[in-house]
């Protein structure tokens, strides 16, 4: 089944109707679609710098026919080998692809249980390590560069692991590699002897590669039927072709995208049932890391507890996607009653049609892109945090005595800053403006009762503040929406969450493996402060509070000092 532009229902688009018309107009009057698809990288820019080697993933429905074979067979004899659990260590655009298809799918019969690791958090790290027994786990090591930070300190944790278990030599028969050609991962895998090497195509970002291996292939071990995943995503793609773009779901949506933001409506709220909260994960990076640029950019909010209409702003325009249900004692995730901000209604029933709006989203975030006169396939500041995540490792010293915790576990971190998180806190909240946003940048462990907490926490605060607020996890977000944070136009603040204590997990030395750190929790730590001195070089605000454990007692005295 494809997505034609009749099933994209637009409601209360009257504030949007002059622009979105103008926007269309442009795009017929400069066959913006007919260029896309001729490779034109001046649709976007005036000069070419990453952007006609970037699109290959408008072959990708149709290209990936070519490898589904390989991929069945090579999942096949995996199961013949009696392992039970596929694990993905990736990070950004090669894990939250694999992602949506482990809990939008759950376990096929015969098939491994397919989950994804993208954390160097190490509490969550050792609890992997304890369910993830090395003979009977397949490792993915999946990066396009060959050269992701987080990839390199889990594959030297888990590979040191199945070495003990399996024997020196043989351990490399668990994991297999996912990257692009030539990359260090590709050497390093032929090195260590891994089971098998997958190549992607390198003209597909890793925000866009989805329907290409990296998506693919996890897909295939955990049991997806690849040839009815990818009909839908096929028959997308064919009517993405068709002009005028009024009559072209993905150009549409793009042009409902673009002209929201140019606006001010670029507060994208996304609103889906607890089965696709995946594919919010996905949609995130995808829209923040293209969009997020040049002073510019559409800031994505999951909002999981839809609260009152008349409790947003007008900067609002929700997307909801599949039919609301219930998820045990969650209530369901419904489009406010009243609302009169402008609405777009997407229809997701079976679960293999995801394939096809991942197709829809990433044309319509192209289009959206050249409507915002952007370059929507670089992330020009995502490695300003990894720069000065080197830097707080290698200026690491002796360590200093904490200051004492304030009554309810938490102490506010930096120089210059109000010892007191009762006053730093509200006074934090203050400082705001029309038009922004508010997020919450957590490097916390993922456990349910942690994202359930914040997710209350986002609920009372915008209701406090009447700000959007967004909830992200750290280090996944520092390769999504942490694009959007430096490169936009200064329109957040950053309330960062940290522990104020981390237990000691090693990330062992193995030949041929640079590792980042010595110890997890160095990593995970210089990797939140060193967001927090990238966001401060772009002037933009923060407030990191640390947390003692227990981290749920916390994060509840934290609600109730900013409630």
């Amino acid at each position: 089944m494809s997505m034609h532009a009749r099933d994209i229902r637009i409601i209360h688009a009257e504030r949007l109707a002059p622009e979105l018309d103008r926007c269309l107009r442009g795009l017929e009057a400069d066959a913006i679609v007919r260029r896309i698809w001729e490779r034109d990288g001046t649709v976007w820019k005036p000069e070419d710098r990453e952007i006609t080697n970037r699109l290959g993933w408008l072959d990708s429905p149709g290209a990936a026919a070519k490898i589904l074979p390989d991929l069945r067979a090579f999942a096949a004899s995996i199961r013949g080998l009696g392992l039970k659990r596929a694990v993905v260590l990736g990070m950004g655009g090669s894990s939250l692809a694999p992602e949506v298809y482990a809990r939008l799918f759950g376990l096929e019969p015969g098939a491994l249980d397919l989950e994804v690791l993208d954390t160097t958090e190490p509490e969550t790290v050792a609890a992997a390590a304890g369910r993830l027994a090395a003979d009977k786990t397949l490792f993915i090591v999946s990066s396009k560069s060959g050269t992701t930070a987080e990839v390199a300190a889990l594959l030297a944790f888990f590979f040191d692991r199945a070495g003990r278990k399996l024997g020196a030599g043989h351990a490399g028969s668990r994991f297999i590699a996912i990257t692009d050609p030539g990359t260090p991962l590709e050497a390093l895998a032929r090195e260590l002897r891994f089971r098998q090497i997958f190549l992607g195509p390198p003209d597909v970002g890793g925000r866009f590669s989805a329907l290409s291996v990296f998506g693919l292939l996890p897909a295939a071990l955990g049991g997806v039927d690849l040839d009815s995943l990818l009909g839908p995503a096929r028959a997308t793609a064919e009517i993405c072709r068709v002009e005028p773009a009024a009559r072209n779901p993905g150009a549409l949506l793009g042009a409902v995208l673009g002209a929201a933001a140019l606006k001010g409506v670029d507060k994208l709220t996304l609103l889906l049932p607890q089965r696709l909260k995946p594919l919010a994960g996905w949609l995130e990076q995808l829209v923040a890391e293209s969009t997020g640029k040049e002073g510019r950019g559409i800031v994505p909010v999951v909002e999981d507890r839809p609260g009152p209409a008349e409790s947003y702003g007008g900067d609002r325009l929700f997307v909801e996607i599949g039919a609301p249900e219930e998820a045990g004692p969650r209530p369901a995730v419904r489009t406010p009653e009243g609302l009169t901000s402008p609405l777009v209604r997407l229809a997701l029933d079976d679960p293999y049609e995801v394939a096809g709006h991942f197709f829809l989203w990433e044309f319509a975030t192209a289009v959206a892109g050249h409507i915002l006169g952007i370059n929507p396939f670089d992330q020009p500041d995502v490695e300003s945090t990894k720069k000065r995540t080197r830097e707080v490792l290698a200026a690491a010293g002796p360590a200093v005595p904490d200051r004492p915790l304030a009554a309810g576990g938490l102490r506010v971190a930096g120089a210059g800053m109000s010892e007191d998180p009762a006053v730093a806190g509200p006074g934090f909240l203050r400082d705001s403006r029309e038009a922004e946003y508010l997020a919450l940048l957590a490097f916390l462990p993922r456990r349910r009762a942690i994202e359930d907490l914040l997710s209350g926490l986002a609920a009372s605060l915008r209701l406090k503040t009447g700000l959007p607020v967004t909830v992200g996890f750290g280090p996944r977000y520092l390769h999504s929406t942490g694009q959007l944070h430096k490169g936009d136009g200064n329109k957040g603040l950053f309330l960062m969450l940290v522990p104020a204590a981390l237990p000691g997990l090693a990330i062992p030395a193995v030949p041929g493996i640079t590792r980042p750190a010595e110890d997890f929790a160095a990593l995970f730590r210089a990797q939140a402060r060193g967001d927090g001195m990238a966001l401060a070089e772009k002037g933009r605000r923060v407030l990191t509070v640390e947390l003692a454990s227990p981290l749920e007692a916390a994060l509840g005295k934290l609600a109730s000092l900013l409630g």
